[in-house]
């Protein structure tokens, strides 16, 4: 494999309502179908990105939740799955109870993801449930607790929430070697920040660095536009930042392409070749 394309899907693929336009969805389908290797890297599960991508013909791995997993589309398997240790469990746990935090876990066990919540009381907590059951079916596990998860293979925690309110959280786990923290502004509720977590051996970079030996990819050209997607550059040969991307990451770039809602990645990726 020559040149192995990975791009971001919210804010660099989608458009402003989350979703892929036609004319993306069409030229991504005519650049595979020439023998172009696509595929994406994003924060999202595979409940939700293999719906969304349900149009477009890809033919490779993806990479989920920030580099936790690998996931074999065609398949219906995970290829990777980085795990949160013992340590990290209850390091983070801790810290969701010490600061009344909400959120959700998830969990991967027999190949199948759960994911499980105490409280859905704020309205960006019920609006993140709404909105994943309506469109993609996802189910969600009310628990008394998240103890209840130390037994499972835990490999993600991630909310929404106002900074101010994340911020102790994000300064607590950074302190937590056995844990990688990414914290940055939601693109959709600015207001917001999403705070994630994962193994320390889990990240955007680390995955693009797995999936290019696994596909023995010469070159790998990623797109990004928030700064989740920074470690995906560094792994990269060439990286390049869509034109709503935040300022920190087209510094990161090597250029700057058109913008998420003009296709910014099809065009490019057509040039390119």
């Amino acid at each position: 494999m020559e040149t192995l394309y990975i791009s971001d899907l919210d804010g660099t693929l989608l458009n402003q309502n989350a979703v892929l336009n036609e004319d993306t969805i069409q030229g991504l389908n005519e650049l595979i179908e020439k023998g172009i290797n696509f595929t994406v890297a994003t924060a999202r599960t595979n409940a939700t990105v293999v719906k969304m991508m349900k149009e477009v013909n890809i033919q490779l791995p993806v990479i989920l939740m920030n580099g936790v997993t690998i996931y074999d589309i065609t398949n219906t398997t995970y290829v990777l799955t980085e795990n949160i240790s013992e340590n990290g469990k209850k390091v983070l746990i801790d810290t969701i109870k010490k600061l009344s935090l909400s959120g959700f876990i998830y969990c991967i066990d027999n190949n199948q993801l759960a994911t499980y919540y105490e409280t859905a009381d704020s309205p960006a907590a019920r609006d993140f449930i709404e909105e994943r059951e309506r469109l993609y079916g996802k189910k969600f596990t009310k628990v008394c607790s998240f103890d209840e998860c130390l037994n499972n293979n835990i490999v993600y925690y991630s909310i929404d929430d106002k900074e101010e309110k994340l911020r102790e959280a994000y300064e607590t786990l950074s302190g937590c070697h056995d844990l990688h923290i990414e914290f940055y502004r939601d693109i959709y509720n600015t207001d917001h920040w999403y705070l994630e977590v994962c193994s320390c051996t889990a990240s955007k970079k680390n995955a693009v660095k797995r999936l290019r030996t696994l596909l023995g990819a010469e070159k790998v050209i990623s797109f990004g536009d928030n700064l989740n997607d920074i470690p995906m550059f560094e792994a990269s040969d060439e990286a390049y930042a869509v034109a709503n991307a935040k300022d920190e990451v087209k510094l990161k770039a090597n250029g700057v392409i058109d913008s998420n809602i003009d296709n910014g990645v099809v065009k490019f990726i057509k040039s390119d070749i």
